[in-house]
């Protein structure tokens, strides 16, 4: 196991290097001005953009710039962020909890509310409830997370006032212990909604196919032959089984979510990696944007190797294999 994991750790190292080398050439083509984007819509002075420039070695050949980073990333330096004044590796680790808190608890609302309906509409045995749950599984899941979001602020924070429309809390707060806690969850509830009922639609569209091709194999059969009840079929033999593609699937999405959920943390100006990434793109914070993308692919390598290591605990057949 641990050699397995060894091999798809160096299986990473290439990727990671092309997805720097692609970012350092998309950010030389993307339009507009670095240091004029750091002073705003005031002029620059000659003087003071060669010292910038200098400075952060914004005229260095391409391949020299690609260079230095790749030195720097080996001694654990991301860069600077000309923009907030601070290391990227600082502002990462500050915006990182706050997206892992969003989509941790997101994910733990989608699986069990994806697995629930899409169970329930592969083993009826009435098939107006699984059109009912496959129409409203492919209605939910074609709506966009920020236009989602967007409505619910509509209707729980502007019309009922139930919840803040944006932000992580208040700008003072004063509460301690549970009531921090409530706190809090009413900031999450939202972001959380809108993106748990998403991702909850796309897992329970393909729990349903899973479940209703887990439900024709043969071992199926023989459990009913045996006695079985339809619960201890579902249970013991149709849930294992139909996990697998489930597991792909919610660990790719959980991946690319750790890396920042743009549009909704942007609908919600939720502060993590998502509106951090925005922000550093609008202002042209190259190293900010490099760091952060950088995370993100890290995020969903080790995300792909827990899968593997899942599927191997799921099914006994691929730990053999290997």
């Amino acid at each position: 196991m641990l050699r397995f994991v060894g091999r798809r750790a160096l299986y990473a190292i290439p990727l990671l290097l092309a997805i720097i080398v692609l970012m350092f050439s998309m950010l030389h083509m993307i339009p507009g001005d670095p240091v004029q984007a750091l002073v705003g819509d005031y002029p620059v002075p000659p003087a003071y953009r060669q010292a910038i420039e200098e400075k952060y070695r914004l005229n260095d050949p391409f391949l020299v710039q690609v260079g230095n980073y790749l030195l720097n990333v080996a001694q654990g330096d991301f860069g600077f962020s000309y923009q907030n004044q601070r290391g990227v590796l600082d502002l990462i680790l500050e915006r990182a909890p706050r997206t892992i808190l969003l989509a941790s608890v997101s994910f733990a609302l989608a699986i069990p509310l994806g697995m629930a309906i899409g169970i329930a509409a592969g083993t009826t045995r009435r098939p107006g409830v699984d059109k009912f749950w496959t129409t409203t599984a492919l209605i939910a899941y074609a709506i966009p997370t920020f236009w989602l979001g967007q409505l619910l602020v509509m209707l729980f924070a502007l019309r009922l006032g139930w919840f803040p429309t944006q932000g992580i809390g208040p700008l003072i707060s004063r509460t301690h212990g549970l009531a921090w806690l409530f706190e809090k969850m009413r900031y999450l509830a939202l972001p959380v909604l809108a993106f748990g009922v998403h991702e909850g639609m796309r897992i329970a569209r393909i729990m349903r196919a899973s479940v209703i091709d887990t439900l024709s194999q043969g071992y199926i059969i023989t459990a009913r032959s045996k006695g079985l009840s339809r619960g201890q079929i579902i249970r013991n033999h149709v849930m294992r089984n139909s996990s697998l593609p489930l597991v792909t699937i919610a660990g790719y999405a959980f991946g690319s979510a750790l890396g920042g959920a743009v549009l909704l943390e942007t609908v919600f100006t939720w502060p993590g990696l998502g509106l951090l990434l925005v922000d550093s793109i609008r202002l042209r914070d190259n190293m900010t944007v490099v760091g952060v993308v950088i995370f993100s692919a890290v995020a969903v390598v080790a995300m792909n190797l827990i899968v593997d290591l899942l599927y191997a605990a799921l099914d006994p057949r691929i730990r053999t294999m290997r």
